[in-house]
């Protein structure tokens, strides 16, 4: 590994496949030498588009001589085992969010790679890299509006596909502001509860729709995200950290607007892919770029595990009533 990170990536869906395209021609840094999949028929259409070699398991991919680096993007109950054999082997591995499906499970990666003695591991935590989130952490950490106080956040699907779970609107859609929240505040969580509400007769599925999910920091600040994962207006991402002298809000991705038929409007985006498309170039840039220089900097393992555990309290919550801790271990200095 000198000028290239040759990686295989193991799932091809469509968040696979659009990964693929991007390391193929935004990351010069890449090459994209490796795919597997689930499905066989599917890693091997991939694996002849873009000239890479097809692996009938994820194991016999990361095990590979000419795989550097692996990217997971298969389904979430395999995202801890294969991450765990990457780091058998000593290698990088990029895995798309979540980390694991269990805090236990988050656990054992940092064993393994605190054993390895150095970071391996990236979640994709895609957010991070969105330039209106990166101005307002900017913004919060120079001080200049004093310390925050509270979060107010709300993330809306205009539908889900089928087989969409009550605890997916945690797992797969809040861990999101889970982890984004933390980041702004620099801070970890206490307590987190969701909250019932009026439920909307847009909801296609059986599924709780909306929830309001709240959490409380270390600190003392207030975090509240309202998830609607179906029949939403559009896919809208807000948030607004109130501090002590002003408020920052996340800028609305840039649109052109219309006056006609005696209305002035602009379009909202309906597809998430899209509102973040910029984020994902931006974050396998730096990841390629981060590999090569032997050095992550990214969303960590304790990252990963940080969401799994308040996403675990959340659901509990829910079961209980009330509001539940957020209980982690001590953050290993690796992770510092």
């Amino acid at each position: 590994m000198e000028n290239k990170v040759r990686v295989g990536v193991i799932g091809c869906g469509a968040i696979g496949r659009d990964h693929i395209r991007r390391l193929t021609g935004l990351v010069p840094e890449t090459d994209v030498v490796a795919v597997a999949d689930f499905v066989p028929e599917a890693a091997r259409k991939v694996a002849d588009q873009y000239g890479a070699k097809f692996y009938a398991t994820g194991e016999e991919l990361i095990a590979a001589p000419e795989v550097d680096a692996v990217l997971v993007t298969s389904a979430d109950p395999s995202h801890a085992g294969y991450v765990l054999e990457c780091l058998k082997h000593n290698k990088y591995v990029f895995c798309e969010k979540p980390l694991a499906q269990t805090a236990s499970d988050c656990e054992k990666i940092m064993q393994a790679e605190l054993a390895c003695g150095k970071r391996l591991v990236q979640v994709g935590f895609m957010r991070r890299y969105d330039r209106g989130y990166a101005a307002m952490k900017e913004l919060i950490a120079g001080g200049r509006l004093g310390d925050p106080l509270m979060i107010h956040a709300a993330h809306r699907n205009v539908s889900q596909a089928p087989g969409f779970e009550t605890d997916y609107a945690i797992t797969r859609v809040a861990i999101h502001e889970l982890d984004i929240s933390r980041w702004l505040l620099g801070d970890e969580y206490a307590t987190a509860q969701v909250l019932a509400v009026r439920q909307s007769k847009a909801t296609k599925g059986e599924w709780l729709n909306p929830q309001v999910v709240m959490l409380t920091t270390k600190s003392g600040q207030r975090i509240d995200i309202e998830v609607q994962t179906d029949g939403a207006y559009a896919y809208d991402i807000q948030c607004q950290v109130v501090c002590e002298n002003g408020t920052v809000n996340l800028p609305d991705p840039a649109a052109v607007v219309t006056r006609a038929d005696a209305k002035y409007s602009f379009d909202i985006l309906t597809d998430w892919s899209q509102r973040f498309i910029e984020a994902y170039d931006i974050e396998f840039q730096q990841w390629a770029k981060a590999v090569l220089a032997d050095h992550l900097t990214g969303p960590s393992t304790w990252d990963g595990y940080a969401a799994c555990v308040a996403a675990d309290a959340v659901m509990l919550s829910r079961k209980t009533g009330k509001p539940e801790n957020v209980n982690m271990i001590d953050k290993p200095a690796l992770y510092a």
